[in-house]
C-alpha cells in the first residue's frame, strides 16, 4: 500500500506533466493562429499581385492603393529581442 506521501507525490507530479503539456499544446495553437493570421495579410495583400512590386508607385493614388490593408504592428525592438510576435 502507498502512503499519504506517495500518493500526493504521485498526484503532484502528474498534475505537474499535465501543465507542462497543456502548455504545449496552447503553444502549438497560438503559432498556428499567428502563421494563419500573417498568410492571411500576406494574401490580401495587394502587393503581392503586383508585377513590379519593387518600384516605388507612381502616383498618390497608386501609393494608397497599396497601403489600403491593414498595416502589421511590430513591436519595439525591445519586445523583439524578447521574441514576441508581430501581430
Amino acid at each position: 500500500m502507498k502512503t499519504t506521501t506517495q500518493r500526493s507525490t504521485t498526484v503532484a507530479r502528474l498534475s505537474t506533466g499535465l501543465a507542462r503539456f497543456g502548455r504545449r499544446v496552447a503553444d502549438v495553437i497560438a503559432e498556428c493562429n499567428y502563421a494563419q493570421r500573417r498568410l492571411t495579410m500576406l494574401m490580401i495583400s495587394t502587393d503581392a499581385y503586383l508585377i513590379d512590386r519593387d518600384k516605388a508607385p507612381g502616383d498618390y493614388a497608386e501609393f494608397l492603393a497599396r497601403t489600403s490593408g491593414a498595416l502589421l504592428r511590430e513591436p519595439a525592438a525591445g519586445r523583439r529581442a524578447d521574441g514576441q510576435l508581430v501581430g
